[in-house]
């Protein structure tokens, strides 16, 4: 049983109302990608909100403020670089994601020491050969 179930249930909800927020025209050129840039354009339809045209995305479609930075888990996500900052999280409420930069060895340190705590770990991919995988 997933922690603050009650904060992803009401996430859920609320993301069932909210728009599917698509840059202007994609849907028209191939070029371009769906994913959002405002329109800025002095005559542009999107920007001015006329009808039959996408909505904006606007600070009102944000989701619950207790859901914010929950990971589907229901864990917050907390970007670790080392085992200093491992010891502030408490593992009942902090799930644990690898920056990028963290190497094998203190990755290898740093797993040991989250499974001796029992932190949910995101992004633990660890390889017992020397390659990248």
């Amino acid at each position: 049983m997933p922690i603050n179930k009650e904060a992803l249930e009401l996430r859920k909800k609320v993301t069932k109302n909210k728009p599917s927020f698509v840059r202007q025209e994609s849907w028209r050129y191939v070029k371009l990608s769906t994913s959002w840039r405002k329109p800025k354009g002095i005559d542009n339809h999107q920007r001015k909100q006329k009808k039959g045209w996408p909505s904006l995305v606007k600070i009102g479609y944000g989701g619950p403020r207790v859901a914010r930075w929950l990971h589907p888990s229901g864990y917050t996500d907390n970007l670790v670089y080392n085992l200093k900052d491992l010891e502030k999280l408490d593992p009942k409420i902090d799930g644990v994601r690898f920056a990028h930069g963290v190497g094998q060895k203190k990755r290898l340190e740093i797993i040991a020491k989250a499974k001796e705590r029992n932190f949910k770990v995101f992004n633990a991919r660890v390889s017992t050969s020397g390659s990248k995988s």
